[in-house]
């Protein structure tokens, strides 16, 4: 195909998948700086955003026999874009926490009483139950503990409804009850086994 730019990004997907290099090129001079930065104001950090974007365009390519984009190439990429940044703000903070609290431990040179032991072992269990969640309803939640978004915001980002944000965080909400209600009891009774 001579004329890249005038493609569809649909067209550009079908050539991808058939090993088109220049088609390629062509996705990535289309959405490479939108997607830097979207990125950037995500993060804060240019070379994380350099990072991520490499990330995504090589994973695209390695996968671009199998990825099938259901609705645009562009909600695809911005899609796959923001799960990644999600995962880098969540490894931060959890990076953060360690380092904030191996700081503490330093600085007081106090052994970690039994209380802050628990602690720590609630939040890795609330984390794990959160991965759990189903990924839409997952992406969901965490949007809306671990950003300054509402839940309109959300909707509109997420292209769905408020209504499906609220109700996804509530079935999160209630899922997570349930779960560590069971998780909290079962580590305060072995704790005083």
């Amino acid at each position: 195909m001579a004329s890249y730019h005038q493609s569809t990004d649909l067209e550009l997907a079908a050539l991808i998948a058939n090993d088109d290099d220049q088609a390629f090129a062509e996705i990535y001079r289309r959405y490479k700086g939108v997607l830097f930065l979207h990125a950037y104001r995500m993060l804060g950090d240019q070379e994380e955003a350099k990072d991520i974007l490499q990330e995504l365009f090589t994973t695209l390519w390695l996968n671009r026999k199998v990825i099938k984009p259901h609705t645009s190439f562009s909600s695809y990429l911005y899609k796959a874009l923001r799960n990644r940044i999600f995962d880098v703000i969540s490894h931060k903070k959890v990076k953060q926490k360690y380092i904030s609290s191996l700081a503490a431990f330093i600085e007081q040179g106090e052994c970690v009483t039994d209380q802050q032991v628990r602690e720590k072992e609630l939040t890795v269990i609330i984390e794990q139950e959160v991965s759990l969640l189903p990924p839409k309803m997952r992406e969901v939640f965490e949007m809306s503990r671990n950003t300054d978004l509402s839940y309109k915001e959300i909707a509109q980002e997420l292209h769905i409804s408020d209504k499906t944000v609220k109700k996804q965080v509530s079935n999160a909400l209630h899922i997570l009850r349930q779960k560590l209600d069971l998780a909290f009891v079962l580590m305060f009774i072995s704790k005083d086994l």
